[in-house]
């Protein structure tokens, strides 16, 4: 990698972000991390990131919704990437009513569930950084 790329994690699980740190430093890349939605605003806000990988329920319930619609509402933020990572599929389902969730109710550009396999995270990483590169040919 040419220039390492800076990645933010916003999750409250100390163990998840542990374990997704040491795989994307692994793989070359800078982490932030920020446990708490304020804290990962602040920071997104404050130095460039380029990708941010991001929890959708912490705390009082979906703040991570909230950073998301934040980011997109934000003009120097909202094109940044965001690879929604999260091991609540069904009580997601439940804040949406019961229905597929759609890019009109959290602004995201990928969806992964926990657990996460370290390769499939590492994919979705390097196909949101460099999209065109990891676009596979038509035939």
């Amino acid at each position: 990698m040419s220039e390492r790329k800076k990645l933010m994690i916003i999750d409250d699980d100390p163990e998840y972000v542990a374990a997704t740190r040491a795989v994307l430093e692994g793989a070359g890349y800078e982490t932030d991390v920020a446990y708490n939605p304020r804290e990962g605003l602040a920071a997104l806000r404050a130095h460039r990131h380029d990708l941010l990988l991001l929890d959708l329920l912490m705390g009082r319930g979906a703040e991570g919704v909230t950073v998301a619609r934040a980011i997109r509402a934000d003009p120097g933020l909202k094109r940044l990437p965001i690879l929604v990572v999260t091991g609540l599929r069904t009580q997601l389902a439940s804040i949406f009513g019961n229905r597929a969730l759609h890019t009109d109710d959290i602004p995201l550009d990928d969806l992964l569930e926990k657990p996460v396999v370290p390769a499939v995270l590492l994919e979705k990483v390097a196909a949101l950084l460099h999209p065109a590169a990891s676009a596979q040919p038509v035939s």
